[in-house]
């Protein structure tokens, strides 16, 4: 099976789908989510332990970041062949910085003797008004914020040699002070994890709706501006490749001017009917956007 097929499975007797569970808590809503992470799919050749200890708990905070919410605190669960007393320490440092940029706390987790090096992160934010995946509606706006394939940039100069700029690539800022902000204006939103194009057909399906995308609008990162050959590989980089961890959300129009003064973000595109379906306007023509992306 499929990634997008077991969750699928799993969609039907579990009550999944968005970022985070959400766990009404006395007066709040207490948030949690848990991540993957792999040596074969996840880190890369060359990649420092610094900053596979970053993109784990990065990547549950992203989570925390795309329903609006506050982290409390991340546990990691490490399994390797092997420990290695400066692999660990650059490990949690990396680990610790994030947690440290993004004021929460690494609060502990396990160890065990694994085939492959496995980092899986637990994290745990609370938020007023959670916001999920479903309630675009017709006529909002989608946007982004950041700019995007700055991981598949992070990777093509990773095997060019060029590491120091790579592991700045790597290491992601997670959109938390964005989502916080979002939250009160925005009808759905997620973090683009799959890529755009994968991450526009989850968001779709979740509301039952279809969006109208303009190439030009979308913010490609500088990087992959200057690393594709030429435009298929600039979409592949920017819309398929994934691990861009920056927020998908759509917006009330009447909202526009409210929520660009908390924070910045791009308008990319309008959500339409379902049956108009995911099409993006490309050198003057509408065409169906393929729903590919990053999966497991």
């Amino acid at each position: 099976m499929r990634e997008r097929d077991v969750l699928k499975l799993l969609s039907e007797r579990l009550p999944i789908g968005d970022d985070c569970a959400v766990i009404p808590f006395h007066k709040r809503n207490l948030l949690l989510t848990t991540d993957m992470l792999h040596r074969r799919t996840d880190f890369p050749e060359g990649m420092k332990p610094y900053a596979m200890g970053w993109r784990a708990v990065a990547a549950s905070l992203s989570d925390i970041a795309a329903m609006g919410g506050e982290p409390l605190g991340v546990v990691m669960a490490l399994g390797a062949p092997e420990f290695e007393k400066s692999f660990i320490e650059e490990l949690l440092a990396g680990a610790l910085a994030v947690c440290n940029l993004c004021k929460t706390q690494l609060l502990g987790g396990d160890t065990d003797r694994h085939d492959e090096l496995t980092i899986v992160t637990t994290a745990l934010g609370w938020a007023e008004r959670p916001v999920g995946r479903r309630g675009a509606q017709p006529n909002d706006l989608v946007c982004v914020t950041g700019d995007l394939g700055r991981s598949a940039a992070a990777l093509k100069l990773l095997a060019e040699g060029e590491s120091e700029q790579a592991h700045e690539l790597f290491c992601f800022v997670p959109r938390l002070a964005e989502g916080q902000a979002l939250s009160a204006f925005v009808s759905s939103m997620m973090d683009i994890s799959d890529g755009l194009a994968r991450s526009l057909y989850q968001l779709g399906e979740a509301s039952d709706v279809g969006f109208r995308i303009d190439a030009t609008a979308i913010p490609f990162a500088l990087e992959i501006e200057e690393l594709a050959r030429d435009q298929d590989e600039l979409l592949e980089m920017g819309l398929h490749f994934g691990e861009d961890f920056e927020l998908l959300f759509t917006l009330p129009q009447k909202h526009l001017v409210e929520a660009r003064r908390c924070c910045e973000f791009t308008v990319i595109g309008q959500v339409v009917p379902k049956e108009k379906e995911i099409t993006m306007q490309l050198g003057g023509e509408w065409i169906a956007l393929e729903d590919r992306g990053y999966e497991h």
